[in-house]
């Protein structure tokens, strides 16, 4: 892993990304990993951070992270927009 994060490193410094940029971008990554493993709670995300809730709350709204979004693009789609399976066939995977 540390020679993945040394050779992203070299090619965000070569490609000129300043350093605020990089640790946003980091930061907006990482959060949104520990938030999609806790299925959007925030709650347990900010104990796994190793931070107040209302800290990652503030954080999300600096990084411009809508939290509700994030907790419902991981929920499961309505059943009109689910694809329907007809009985006794097999549905094909794309």
């Amino acid at each position: 892993m540390k020679r993945e994060l040394d050779g992203l490193i070299t090619q965000m410094h070569s490609g000129g990304i300043s350093y605020n940029d990089a640790v946003r971008q980091f930061k907006r990554r990482y959060i949104l990993e520990v938030l999609s493993h806790h299925k959007g709670n925030q709650c347990k995300a900010a104990e796994e951070l190793g931070m107040h809730r209302n800290t990652l709350s503030r954080t999300l709204a600096e990084l411009d992270m809508d939290s509700a979004q994030i907790r419902n693009g991981m929920r499961r789609p309505p059943m009109s927009e689910r694809p329907r399976l007809v009985p006794g066939k097999i549905a094909s995977i794309r």
